[in-house]
């Protein structure tokens, strides 16, 4: 059999760009080369597209498996991801997207590889956008009647122009501490914790700086991250779960990614009846908001044995050491194995979709 042709896409013109980079690091390597042919497509900070090369470069290729990657033999004016009129034959079977945050994991890029009729791992335009939005992600899952925190969305142009009653309202409804959010950024990038007015001041503006929607969330004291990996399609399996003990505060951008303080207990050492509440929530998180492929949804559990779900994340991080691979290794699927399954669930899905009638009259 040919070798599917598999394009990966990391980068991006977000806050999450460097994390991306050490997630596709990470995939390429573990791709299997008797398998694939594997093509390296990146995004700049600044939103360029760079191939080849220039995309190799960005990743510091020198650790990867060279012998899986190909070259793209791509004109001055052609862009690879689009249908070419011109030629008979795709450059791609299916797109690996690594992009983690806005243009990535938010149903853009989703939306122009859906136009483009290309296969591709992970979440579709709905999913994507609506997961990656924290405050509407609460809203879709509250309707579904899974256990939240208390929370409230704020509107950058609102906040500017009159911020005073927003404070009313959340000093009101959710009280101090608080956690503040970028709705739509990821791996804690602009979050903040506020105990007081002045300090959620400070915390709402910074978090304006990286989106128009922030989101304003109830703290609770020292409760315990657990975390679920799940994978599927229509009939989602979930994983066995994880645990983060964060090595500061809480689990921020740093303690993910720099100081390397935080450790990850797999299994979580929780009952039976709450680890089958939790893979239960996960599994309900991930149909909710219409998931595809993969998915990383985290909980919160009080020292009374509470659950809250916190988020859902349709590219979750894919380092060796990050919590979703780790996840399913430790449910007895290795990293490249995953790898594959997900590349047969986007080929699945995609074919599902051809089964649309697009003609009233045939």
């Amino acid at each position: 059999m040919s070798k599917l042709r598999v394009g990966v896409i990391f980068g991006g013109r977000s806050g999450e760009h460097e994390v991306s980079l050490m997630s596709a690091r990470s995939v390429v390597s573990a791709l299997n080369p008797q398998k694939y042919e594997i093509f390296l497509i990146g995004i700049t900070k600044d939103g360029g597209w760079v191939f080849n090369d220039q995309a190799a470069r960005m990743l510091g290729s020198a650790d990867l498996n060279q012998p899986a990657i190909s070259s793209l033999t791509v004109e001055p004016d052609q862009f690879p991801l689009l249908p070419d009129p011109n030629i008979n034959t795709r450059y791609f079977d299916v797109i690996f997207p690594v992009l983690h945050g806005p243009h990535g994991e938010d149903g853009t890029i989703q939306g122009m590889l859906e136009l483009a009729d290309l296969p591709y791992v992970g979440a579709g335009v709905l999913g994507s956008a609506v997961a990656m939005d924290k405050g509407l992600m609460r809203t879709v899952l509250a309707q579904a009647g899974l256990p939240l925190l208390k929370w409230e969305t704020v509107i950058r142009s609102r906040w500017e122009a009159d911020p005073e009653p927003i404070l009313a309202l959340i000093e009101t409804e959710i009280d101090y501490p608080c956690f503040v959010k970028p709705a739509n950024l990821g791996s804690s990038v602009g979050i903040t914790k506020a105990t007081n007015r002045q300090q959620l001041t400070a915390s709402i503006n910074y978090a304006c700086e990286f989106d128009r929607r922030v989101v304003v969330e109830q703290a609770l004291t020292a409760p315990r991250e657990i975390e679920c990996s799940v994978l599927g399609n229509d009939d989602p399996e979930a994983s066995i779960l994880g645990e983060i003990v964060p090595g500061s505060e809480f689990y921020d951008y740093e303690d993910k990614y720099i100081n390397n303080k935080s450790q990850l207990i797999i299994p979580a050492d929780l009952t039976a009846d709450q680890e089958q509440a939790i893979r239960d929530y996960a599994v309900k998180t991930f149909k909710a908001v219409d998931c595809a492929g993969m998915a990383r949804v985290d909980f919160f559990v009080t020292a009374e044995g509470q659950i809250y779900v916190n988020e859902i994340n349709t590219i979750p991080g894919f380092t060796q050491i990050s919590m979703y691979p780790k996840l399913w290794e430790a449910s007895g699927l290795q990293y490249s194995d995953l790898l594959d399954r997900l590349i047969e669930l986007a080929l699945e899905r995609h074919q599902d979709k051809r089964r649309r009638r697009i003609s009233i009259n045939s």
